[in-house]
C-alpha cells in the first residue's frame, strides 16, 4: 500500500470510530461553508467529506511536467502566429483568428491556465489544457481552511503532516504583473467577466467571491457581463466603474455568436489598447484540440529542446485531427479513419474547439455501430481522435440526508498555472459510474509530507 493508498485508508478508518460516527462534525462544517458563502442554492459547494491527497514527490512532478508542457505549447504558440500552414491546421473561425491576431499588450499567451491531469500510482497524464481562467482557484483556499480543522482531520493530522497549497495569492500576482508589462502604472481596477445565468453555478459564485477577494486585497473588483460594457473617449466601464484589466471567464466562441465584434465596447477596447486583457482572446490558439496534434507530431517538434520533446512525450497522449488523410501514429503511418474505426477500444473523439454542443465520443463505451457513425460525424465536424487517458477512481465519503455514504469518484488533479509556473492545484470530482449525481465538485488537495 502506497503512501497515499495508506492514508486515504486510516481517514476513512477514524470516520467508522464511534466519536465520528455522529455527524455533527459534518453540519458544522457545513454551517462553516455557510458562514463564508460556499453555498449553492442553499447547498454546500462541495459535497465531499474528505479532501484529496498528493505526496510532495507527485507534486513536485506536476510542477515540472506542467512547466515543461507549457513552455512548449508556448514555443507552438510562436510557430503557429507566424506560419499560415500550421495555424490552418488549428481550425479556428474567422472571428477567432481575427482576434487571435491582436497583440494583448504582455508576452504571455495565458497569464492563467490550468492542466487536466490523473496521477495513477505515479504515472502522471494530462489530457487537456485549458487557457481559460481556472475554476478552483478561490475554492482550494477557502475550502483548505475549513477542511484542515475539521474533527476527523485533526486526528488524523496527529499522525500524518499535512500542509496546505495556497492558490488565490498568485492568481492576483500574475493579474498585477500582466497589467504592468501592459504598461499599467496604477493600482489596477479589475472587471472579471461572465455571462449573465438564469441561475448561480459553482463558476459564477466563485466569481463573486473572487471579486470580494480582489477587493478585500486592494484591487477593486465587480463581476460584470457583456452587455454591461461601455466604451467611450478611451475608456473602458461599467456605470461608473471604471475597468483597467478585464479577468475573461467567457469562451470566445460563445461571445463571437452573441455579439458583432465590429462594434462590441470590449473588443474595441482591446484593439486599441486600452484594457489589459486576462487571458486574451490570443490564448485561445492553446486550447484547440488541434494543438494536441501539432505538439506530437514529430515532424513539427523536432527543433524542440530535448526536455520539451521529453515532456510531450510523457505527458500528452497522441491527438490527431479527424479527416480523410494519412497521419503518423507513433512510429507508423495509418490510414486515419480506418485506423480509428479499427481501434475503438482505445481512442476518445473530442470537439476541436470547447464547444458544449458536440458530444465526446468514449470508444470503449459503445459498440461497433455507434463508433462507426461517431466516426462519420468527427469526419464532418471538427473532431480530434486522441489515444484515451485512463481515468483515476478513489472513493470518497458524503453526506446523504444526515448518513454518511462512500461514492466512487472520478478524480481529475487541475494544476494551476500562473505566468508559465505550477503555482497551485485543485480537485475536480466526478461520479465513476453513470447516472444523475449532485455529488460533483471540488475537494481541497493537501500535500502529505513524509512522516
Amino acid at each position: 500500500m502506497n503512501q497515499v493508498d495508506e492514508a486515504i485508508a486510516r481517514y476513512h478508518k477514524l470516520l467508522e470510530t464511534e466519536t465520528f460516527r455522529d455527524l455533527g462534525w459534518v453540519e458544522q462544517l457545513h454551517q462553516s461553508m455557510k458562514s463564508k458563502q460556499l453555498e449553492l442554492s442553499g447547498k454546500p459547494v462541495s459535497a465531499f467529506l474528505r479532501p484529496h491527497f498528493v505526496t510532495r514527490r507527485q507534486y513536485e512532478a506536476l510542477e515540472k511536467g506542467g512547466e515543461g508542457l507549457w513552455a512548449a505549447i508556448d514555443r507552438m504558440r510562436q510557430l503557429v502566429l507566424n506560419s499560415p500552414a500550421l495555424l490552418n491546421r488549428l481550425d479556428l473561425l474567422p472571428g477567432e483568428r481575427m482576434l487571435a491576431e491582436v497583440n494583448p499588450g504582455y508576452k504571455h499567451f495565458a497569464v492563467t491556465s490550468l492542466l487536466d491531469s490523473h496521477i495513477n500510482n505515479g504515472a502522471m497524464r494530462f489530457s487537456h489544457f485549458s487557457a481559460e481562467t481556472p475554476v478552483g482557484v478561490l475554492y482550494q483556499d477557502l475550502l483548505s481552511d475549513l477542511y484542515y480543522d475539521i474533527a476527523p482531520m485533526k486526528e488524523f493530522r496527529k499522525r500524518h503532516k499535512l500542509s496546505k497549497i495556497p492558490s488565490v495569492k498568485y492568481l492576483q500576482s500574475a493579474l498585477l504583473k500582466a497589467y504592468k508589462d501592459f504598461g499599467g502604472r496604477r493600482l489596477p481596477r479589475i472587471g472579471i467577466l461572465e455571462f449573465k445565468q438564469p441561475f448561480e453555478t459553482v463558476e459564477s459564485r466563485e466569481h463573486a467571491l473572487l471579486a470580494e477577494y480582489l477587493t478585500a486585497h486592494g484591487n477593486p473588483a465587480m463581476v460584470i457581463s457583456p452587455e454591461q460594457l461601455e466604451y467611450r473617449n478611451g475608456v473602458l466601464r461599467k456605470g461608473d466603474f471604471v475597468i483597467d484589466v478585464i479577468y475573461r471567464c467567457v469562451r470566445t466562441h460563445e461571445f463571437l455568436v452573441r455579439y458583432d465584434l465590429t462594434v462590441h465596447p470590449l473588443v474595441r477596447a482591446y484593439r486599441e489598447g486600452k484594457v489589459c486583457l486576462v487571458n486574451s482572446f490570443r490564448s485561445d490558439i492553446a486550447q484547440r484540440k488541434a494543438m494536441l496534434d501539432l505538439l506530437t507530431d514529430e515532424t513539427v517538434t523536432a527543433k524542440f529542446p530535448i526536455a520539451e520533446r521529453k515532456a510531450i512525450k510523457a505527458f500528452i497522449p497522441t491527438t490527431r485531427v479527424m479527416g480523410e488523410r494519412k497521419a503518423l501514429w507513433g512510429s507508423e503511418e495509418v490510414d486515419l479513419p480506418e485506423f480509428v474505426r479499427k481501434n475503438r477500444e482505445k481512442l476518445v473523439l473530442r470537439p476541436n474547439g470547447e464547444s458544449t454542443e458536440m458530444p465526446v465520443f468514449d470508444g470503449a463505451t459503445m459498440d461497433d455501430v455507434q463508433w462507426d457513425r461517431a466516426c462519420k460525424r468527427a469526419m464532418r465536424e471538427r473532431y480530434v481522435a486522441q489515444e484515451i487517458v485512463p481515468t483515476v477512481t478513489a472513493k470518497f465519503p458524503i453526506s446523504v440526508y444526515g448518513s454518511l455514504e462512500m461514492k466512487e469518484m472520478q478524480v481529475d488533479v487541475h494544476p494551476h498555472v500562473c505566468l508559465g509556473k505550477v503555482q497551485s492545484c485543485s480537485t475536480w470530482l466526478t461520479p465513476a459510474n453513470s447516472g444523475f449525481s449532485t455529488a460533483i465538485g471540488v475537494t481541497p488537495t493537501f500535500l502529505l509530507e513524509g512522516k
